[in-house]
């Protein structure tokens, strides 16, 4: 399996890793844009899975692991400006990156997915990471340079008149977001 597999069977997305020396990993995105006239609402966005390497004693993930978190919020602002949500693509890209981080540093997974969807006005985001556990945001000392992740994901999606939380026994952390009236059809 490559380092993504993408589940969107109408619009192709190929994602072409470049090596660079030694150990780094730039990824890079080719997606085929095609402007809608009238988008479709309740669709799926898009679905991805990636597999990352597993961790142990607290070590940090490898440079690989982590580059793929940009990667894949590139990805989903591409699909969301195809869907015609390109109002949205701020907001989602900063939770797509905060919910994949916390996946990535606190799961201890080796693969992890990310679904976004349309359904009934509002967008919905779920990340996979299928490791028990609760996603919660607590105080952060002032000088801690990590740790608001969460306290962040909140504060947009409370902006947005939407909600989050976790569900299967943790192993998916979930938020669902309004879609501006302007942004509905």
């Amino acid at each position: 399996m490559g380092l993504f597999h993408v589940h969107q069977p109408t619009v192709p997305i190929r994602l072409r890793p470049v090596l660079q020396p030694a150990t780094e990993v730039e990824m890079t995105t080719t997606a085929v844009r095609m402007p809608r006239t009238v988008p479709n609402r309740d669709e799926d966005v898009m679905g991805l899975t990636f597999e990352i390497a597993p961790r142990r004693g607290g070590t940090p993930p490898s440079d690989k692991d982590a580059c793929r978190v940009g990667a894949v919020r590139r990805i989903a602002a591409a699909r969301l400006r195809y869907c015609g949500l390109e109002a949205m693509t701020d907001h989602v890209a900063l939770i797509i990156s905060e919910l994949l981080t916390n996946a990535l540093l606190h799961s201890g997974t080796k693969e992890i997915s990310l679904t976004i969807a349309v359904r009934d006005g509002f967008l919905r985001i779920a990340v996979r990471d299928g490791m028990a556990g609760c996603a919660d945001h607590g105080e952060v000392d002032e000088g801690a340079e990590s740790g608001r992740g969460l306290a962040l994901v909140d504060a947009l999606v409370k902006e947005s008149g939407g909600a989050w939380g976790t569900g299967d026994a943790g192993a998916v952390t979930w938020c669902r977001l309004t879609v501006p009236a302007k942004e509905r059809v």
